[in-house]
């Protein structure tokens, strides 16, 4: 059996819980229990929390007590959202999104750049991941293996609507979920495209097969910025390095799954 197959029961316990983590965190610390907000969101590339940085919007949640990462708080849609930047690719991610859910989490945002797979517009524009292709390692911990970690169709639907209803650009589609980037081959991309991928990102798949497994609430999006450097001045984001847009995206997001949050 191929090793990373090897010994996985997705349904059996783990010995190591995120509860212990943080709760040895929080001793050496000499931190207080405190829950973080009902809406969290992940920024892998970190421009957005920088942005919210650099205009004075965030502030430090000094209750965090996770060792690997810090998480900011911001006004969104009316309400607090928690957010923790540069947490790239699916173990980073899960790992962070573990630790926020055994901390009062109730929906999780994913928002990361990706490369074009299958053209959907002129980069960039945003895709709402209702699927997303597992070549990565953490979600076969999570999952029985399968072709893709599957969305929840019923915030995927919610969400649509509401971007719509704003006249948000949006498309929604599957993604490639990779561990390694720079291995992104022509037969890997050809592979991806034949099967009508829309973008290729790193954090999806694991973070899809985590929710299922745990009945986690998450959403992925990807903000398509690049023809993974086909071309000269590719990697643009446009204005603010995309962050106006950005926000808005997450804004109308957080604003139509609030009542789903709170439930």
């Amino acid at each position: 059996m191929i090793p990373i197959l090897a010994n996985k029961d997705p349904s059996a316990p783990s010995v190591f819980r995120p509860a212990a983590l943080l709760r040895e965190a929080r001793r050496q610390k000499d931190l207080a229990t405190a829950d973080v907000p009902a809406i969290c969101i992940l920024d892998p590339d970190g421009d957005v929390v920088r942005h919210l940085r650099r205009t004075g919007q965030a502030r430090p949640f000094d209750g965090w007590p996770c060792y690997h990462t810090a998480l900011d708080t911001f006004a969104l849609a009316g309400q607090t959202v928690g957010i923790v930047g540069c947490a790239v690719g699916a173990p980073f991610a899960v790992l962070v999104a573990e630790q926020l859910f055994a901390s009062g989490c109730r929906l999780l945002l994913s928002l990361t750049s990706a490369g074009q797979i299958t053209p959907a517009g002129s980069p960039p524009y945003f895709v709402i991941i209702d699927r997303a292709l597992r070549d990565e390692g953490t979600s076969y911990h999570y999952a029985a293996p399968s072709d893709y970690g599957e969305a929840d169709p019923h915030l995927v639907a919610r969400v649509v609507e509401a971007l719509k209803r704003k006249h948000l650009n949006i498309v929604v589609g599957s993604s490639w979920t990779t561990d390694a980037p720079f291995r992104e081959t022509a037969e890997a991309i050809a592979a991806a495209h034949s099967k009508g991928v829309l973008a290729v990102e790193m954090e999806a798949a694991a973070l899809y097969a985590f929710a299922c497994a745990t009945g986690a609430r998450v959403l992925c999006v990807a903000h398509v910025t690049n023809v993974m450097g086909q071309m000269e001045r590719d990697f643009e984001k446009g204005h603010a390095d995309g962050t106006a847009e950005a926000l808005r995206i997450l804004e109308a997001i957080a604003q139509s799954l609030e009542a789903i949050a709170q439930s």
